[in-house]
């Protein structure tokens, strides 16, 4: 009898150790404000800008402030596609332990204007499909929208889907967090075009 009683607990004890472990609150908070915030200022930083003010350079190897917008709306584009592929994937938690970075210090990294990184040939400005910077704040816009809808709701375990990058490993999760951090190194860009002694006035 209690042999038999046995068989459904263990059962059920297999059950919920296997079950896909969703985001933790605070995880889900961090990323969805962090989403937010960045969104809001890659949006102020370009609205209102002039034709010449949006195709002004620094220098002529110097992205302009279009041309960041350019990248940052098909790097959005391109990052969640990564994101959706790998969580088609089967989770993968034996892979944990070859992740060597926090959430902060990915971002950090990410963000960290002074580590020069090339953006790959489809990432770059004329390679994208926008024709203007209008063009691009539109798609971001609403794919980030859609990607802060997503951390709000989903169930998936993003911590146990680990992604394999040019710089090492991340989880899913770190994912979203790298996505964020991408905009806002752009952003920063932008800012530094912005606050250039020869930046149009109008």
């Amino acid at each position: 009898m209690k042999t038999l009683l046995l068989v459904p607990i263990l059962a059920l004890l297999a059950f919920t150790i296997s079950e896909p472990k969703s985001l933790e609150k605070k995880e889900r908070k961090f990323a969805k404000d962090f989403l937010k915030d960045t969104k809001s200022d890659v949006v102020k930083t370009v609205r209102g800008l002039s034709d010449a003010q949006l195709k002004y350079k620094i220098a002529p190897d110097r992205w302009s402030v279009e041309e960041c917008a350019k990248h940052i709306a098909a790097a959005e584009m391109g990052l969640r596609q990564m994101l959706d592929g790998s969580l088609k994937q089967p989770a993968t938690p034996e892979k944990r332990s070859e992740i060597k970075v926090t959430d902060e210090q990915l971002i950090k990294m990410v963000e960290d204007r002074s580590r020069k990184a090339q953006a790959p040939e489809q990432l770059k400005p004329e390679n994208t499909p926008f024709k203007s910077a209008d063009e691009a704040l539109s798609s971001f816009k609403e794919n980030r929208e859609k990607l802060i809808d997503f951390v709000k709701n989903t169930q998936e375990d993003l911590r146990n889907h680990v992604v394999e990058l040019p710089f090492g490993k991340i989880d899913a999760y770190q994912l979203v967090l790298m996505i964020s951090a991408h905009s806002n190194r752009h952003t920063q860009q932008m800012k530094e075009v912005i606050a250039d002694a020869n930046f149009p006035k109008q």
